[in-house]
């Protein structure tokens, strides 16, 4: 099933022949593929390019084993187009099978695929794009490797909007499915609960975690799946290596180290599985070190990994938000506010309250709590107080389950809908 991902192939469209070589990233089998492959050549070809004018390599095909090597990779690709005065388009796919273990291995020596690449760029007629992504090289490296001369494009699992668009089903058995299995794209062909569980327990198994341990060598495999459950259990909270290391060694009785666990949470966040929001104070204007939140980057791949056991729709409702956020290309922080508050014998205490998102774009930034029920005075008392206590001039929301339409109250804070919020990207802006 092919489906509409029209952000993205504007994106690729605003960047063509700027100069730069165009690098897809993001987790693996969210996409990255058919949006080249498919969806952009098809517009390009419906602009008026020539079927013959875009050279299309797909490296993790065996035909294209001799490929691989970049030198013959090179050869092959400039006979396509070097002694042509037309423009031509070059789509690599899966560009980390052009790079072998040893370059990989090394710290000094260039990786000479990036050189093959680099030298198309001094060519004024071809535009060059790239996907990469597993165990080999993960999609985060490839662009870093071209030196300021790679424009990174991020594409993620489909949005609700997009998902509810092709799914065909309507917005209320759309979002219980979305919020239980996630956007990874391929689901939209599976019908049972059964398939769907089981593609994405494969999706763990047979690729991200192989990815990973391929990759970095990592000697405990048991505890960077441990760490994956782990968080995957406490989206929504905040955390550092420290205390989940304490976790994982109390409930698997075993012994390993906060370093060990920081430097999985790197490889986590690098391959995309999972997205770290800083913790930020809002008065004081300064970030903490730590503790910060995970939050998975799929919540269909969260709750497989928790066997479906743990489907508490607040933190999962928090996490799809966070989600929606990052693919309008906000930065998100976790936000904090400090407050003097004076219990019933009149003495005063300092108070830390929590704002779920600070979310930055350009000169607009936003405060979302994300709350699931607005129903009771006592819960919106709680979900205020932390918006309520902040004293600038920025937009101040709140986005529930609860509420059938939206409506700015007395405070000036949005109350929207959690379906138009996910449904219409203007709406936070009403």
């Amino acid at each position: 099933m092919i489906y509409k991902r029209e952000k993205y192939i504007k994106a690729l469209a605003k960047r063509q022949w700027n100069g730069r070589v165009k690098i897809l990233t993001g987790i693996r089998r969210c996409g990255k593929s058919t949006v080249l492959f498919e969806l952009f050549m098809d517009y390009l070809i419906d602009s008026g390019v020539k079927r013959k004018n875009i050279i299309t390599v797909a490296l993790d095909d065996d035909e294209n084993r001799e490929l691989r090597d970049p030198s013959r990779l090179s050869e092959y690709v400039r006979t396509r187009w070097e002694n042509d005065q037309e423009r031509y388009y070059l789509f690599l796919d899966e560009i980390q099978f052009a790079v072998s273990k040893e370059e990989l291995k090394s710290k000094d020596e260039p990786v000479r695929l990036y050189g093959v690449l680099n030298g198309f760029l001094h060519k004024k007629n071809i535009d060059i794009y790239v996907t990469g992504s597993n165990s080999k090289l993960l999609s985060k490296d490839v662009s870093t490797e071209f030196r300021g001369r790679g424009d990174s494009v991020h594409i993620y699992p489909l949005s609700f909007r997009e998902f509810y668009e092709a799914s065909e089903l309507d917005k209320s058995d759309a979002y219980n499915e979305f919020i239980t299995y996630g956007g990874m794209p391929y689901l939209l062909n599976l019908h049972s609960d059964e398939d769907k569980y089981q593609y994405l327990n494969e999706l763990f198994e047979e690729i991200y975690f192989k990815d990973i341990e391929e990759r970095y060598t990592i000697l405990l495999p048991g505890v960077l799946r441990d760490l994956t459950s782990s968080l995957c259990s406490s989206i929504g909270s905040l955390t550092n290596a420290s205390k989940i290391s304490r976790t994982v060694n109390t409930a698997k009785k075993a012994s390993t180290d906060s370093e060990t666990i920081s430097m999985y949470l790197t490889y986590l966040t690098d391959s995309f599985l999972f997205s770290k929001a800083e913790r930020y104070d809002v008065k004081g204007k300064r970030y903490f070190d730590y503790p910060s939140k995970y939050y998975c980057t799929d919540v269909g791949l969260r709750n497989v990994r928790l066997g479906l056991r743990q489907q508490e729709e607040t933190h999962i409702l928090e996490n799809v938000i966070y989600n929606e956020l990052l693919m309008r290309d906000f930065a998100v922080d976790v936000g904090m506010v400090e407050v003097v508050e004076r219990n019933p014998e009149g003495k005063r205490t300092q108070k830390s309250l929590e704002v779920d998102f600070i979310a930055r774009k350009g000169t607009k930034k936003y405060y979302i709590q994300s709350a699931l029920s607005m129903d009771d005075e006592e819960k919106q008392k709680t979900e205020l107080k932390s918006l309520l206590a902040i004293n600038d001039s920025f937009k101040k929301i709140v986005v529930s389950k609860s509420y059938g339409k939206c409506w700015t109250d007395e405070y000036g804070i949005l109350r929207l809908g959690i379906m138009d919020f996910l449904l219409d990207e203007e709406s936070i802006d009403r």
